[in-house]
């Protein structure tokens, strides 16, 4: 993303579970937005981007934010999110097995460790549970080995039926966070075009 937008990449190093379990990472990512912003930065030229729990975050972040009255970002881009922590969608059951690189049992454990005692339906944990109203465009990527598959169709559904422009792209025969191996897989460099030609609109507006 840096060098595709020409844009400076700042990654806060958010403690995390189980040694700093919820909502202590979400609180980390949210203090290093509001310092984003202290800083004089412009909150349109600021997008967010995660993947995973990180895709999750992206719009657990853009809530926090605005319950607290700071500023929208411009936008944001959820990868492969880990959406929904109660994990009903039916991909956790027919696509169990299918994705190499996560399981819906290994999903179980690290649920329990980061909610160490939350609710797996808390709507910060969970942004399926959220209101989501009033936020900025979104774009959700998720590949259709996934295990997180149907719950990141469900989060793009939520917040498209709650007035959020929404970007739903579901890759074929892709697995969990696949634009990570965009220097060796067509397909992970193509969502990564993708994500950025989002972005550029966004932050074009």
């Amino acid at each position: 993303f840096a060098k595709r937008l020409q844009a400076n990449v700042f990654m806060p190093d958010y403690r995390l579970a189980p040694e700093h379990p919820y909502p202590t990472p979400i609180n980390d990512a949210f203090e290093a937005y509001r310092w984003l912003l202290e800083q004089g930065h412009d909150p349109g030229s600021i997008v967010f981007s995660g993947d995973s729990a990180g895709g999750a975050m992206v719009v657990s972040l853009m809530v926090a934010a605005r319950n607290a009255g700071l500023p929208m970002p411009a936008g944001g881009v959820a990868i492969s999110p880990w959406a929904n922590l109660e994990h009903t969608g039916a991909s956790m059951r027919n696509r169990d097995g299918i994705d190499p690189i996560v399981s819906k049992e290994a999903l179980d454990l690290i649920a329990r460790r980061f909610l160490n005692g939350a609710l797996a339906n808390n709507p910060e944990a969970s942004p399926v549970f959220a209101d989501v109203r009033g936020l900025p465009p979104i774009l959700v990527q998720i590949g259709e080995n996934e295990v997180m598959l149907s719950d990141a169709i469900r989060l793009a559904t939520h917040l498209a039926e709650n007035r959020v422009r929404t970007s739903l792209e579901v890759w074929p025969n892709m697995f969990h966070v696949w634009p990570i191996f965009a220097d060796i897989l067509p397909e992970g460099e193509q969502a990564l075009v993708s994500a950025v030609r989002f972005l550029e609109d966004v932050l074009l507006r």
